[in-house]
């Protein structure tokens, strides 16, 4: 009888592509997939360490899993697991705790996952290692979230990645060629490159992202290529006017700014200043002027004044930008209280996609709908990342429609007509 097995993601989007692939390590002979939600005999937990929040999300969600299903075997793996080994081992009822690289051996111990009485963990000290474990997700979405680069060589002052991710590295270019064509082959439309810092693509193997992305696109049967976040040094003028003048690549750039307060960036240890990221800004907007734009800011960086938080957030007022990702803070000795002053960075980003949204009302769009309904309704995402959603017709899952926008909805997203039904 087929052990059933059960994953569940925290954290980024490659995280999800990473777990795609641990699943696919579990024979189908042996083992019947089931969703978190079921009882399993398994649960995989693939772990974030981002932030204090996120190493309590994971406590959380694990304890959860753990009191919902007693007698289940429960892996912890992933970030959290390589940083903090012992903590998720304390865990009562965890059964094995696997680091960023070990957790790709999950399927050695597939023999034996039968409940311990002491945890069982393999995490290293540190990482040091010049692999790359090749990953892409699969089976659940309509787009493929494909690793293209692992580590970060930055060292930001708040950021626990390198220590859990290791230094910057990544296959060959041929390599992840021949990934996409799988990919392809399998039915998805849309890839999504992701990383710990994609940007510094070809690091390890004297490439670089442009490179990448020339050769991608030449893929046979893709129909979108897109960007996750890039660091705004190293989005290159080179890089956005390929963006601009290849179909298909799309026209969304999502960038982590963190701040705008230049003596702030220097703290974090960020590589540019608020001025390049204004540039890469203008650029974007003089060659794509739909496009979609994206930052990540934070909030309550240890030495934050209130004058430092209102010249970051009249930075953000003056820049034209789609919508921001805020983030608080991990309470430490000496930072300011975060909690407005995040609510009104939140209400920025809010308007900000709402009049990004507006402007798009009247125009035409190509949206890949997803392959999941609800209530009787389809959503899917425009080239510049807008969610629209149709009435359901069973013929739209998983295809690239033209679609014109109508009028916003109460849920970040926008009603849309079929233009083929006008």
């Amino acid at each position: 009888m087929k052990k059933r097995v059960a994953f569940h993601t925290l954290g980024c989007k490659l995280n999800f592509a990473e777990t795609s692939t641990i699943a696919r390590s579990f024979p189908e002979e042996l083992f019947e997939r089931v969703s978190v939600d079921s009882h399993a005999d398994i649960f995989v937990i693939n772990t974030c360490s981002v932030t204090d929040a996120a190493d309590r999300k994971c406590r959380q969600t694990v304890r959860k899993i753990i009191h919902q299903n007693p007698g289940a075997f429960i892996a912890v793996v992933g970030c959290y697991a390589q940083l903090r080994p012992e903590e998720a081992a304390s865990i009562e009822g965890v059964d094995l705790v696997l680091g960023t690289n070990e957790k790709f051996d999950i399927a050695v111990y597939a023999d034996n996952l039968n409940k311990r009485v002491t945890p069982e963990i393999h995490s290293c000290e540190a990482i040091d290692s010049e692999a790359f474990m090749s990953s892409w997700s699969a089976g659940d979405r309509t787009r493929s979230f494909l690793k293209v680069q692992d580590g970060c060589d930055y060292h930001c002052s708040y950021c626990t990645v390198p220590k859990a991710r290791g230094r910057s590295r990544n296959p060959r270019i041929s390599e992840i060629a021949d990934e996409a064509r799988e990919i392809v082959t399998s039915g998805v439309k849309e890839i999504v490159l992701t990383g710990v810092n994609v940007g510094d693509f070809g690091k390890s193997t004297g490439e670089n992202l442009e490179e990448l992305l020339k050769t991608l696109v030449k893929t046979e049967g893709l129909a979108r290529l897109r960007l996750s976040s890039v660091e705004p040094n190293l989005l290159t003028d080179s890089i956005i006017e390929l963006i601009s003048a290849e179909p298909v690549l799309m026209p969304h750039i999502h960038m982590p700014l963190q701040s705008g307060n230049d003596k702030l960036l220097g703290l974090m240890r960020r590589r540019y200043t608020s001025g390049l990221f204004s540039e890469r800004v203008a650029r974007i907007r003089q060659l794509i002027p739909l496009a979609g734009i994206g930052a990540d800011v934070i909030v309550g960086f240890p030495g934050e004044t209130e004058t430092d938080y209102e010249e970051t957030y009249r930075f953000l007022e003056e820049l034209p930008l789609s919508y921001l990702h805020v983030f608080s803070f991990s309470p430490r000795p000496g930072t300011p209280a975060a909690d407005m002053t995040q609510q009104k960075l939140i209400k920025l980003s809010e308007s900000r996609r709402t009049l990004f949204m507006r402007s798009a009302s009247g125009t035409t769009h190509n949206v890949l709908f997803e392959k999941s309904s609800h209530n009787g309704f389809l959503s899917g995402l425009t080239e510049n990342y807008i969610r629209t959603v149709v009435p359901y017709r069973k013929d739209l899952p998983g295809t690239i429609r033209e679609v014109r926008l109508t009028s916003l909805r109460d849920d970040s997203a926008m009603n849309g007509v079929l233009v083929e039904a006008l």
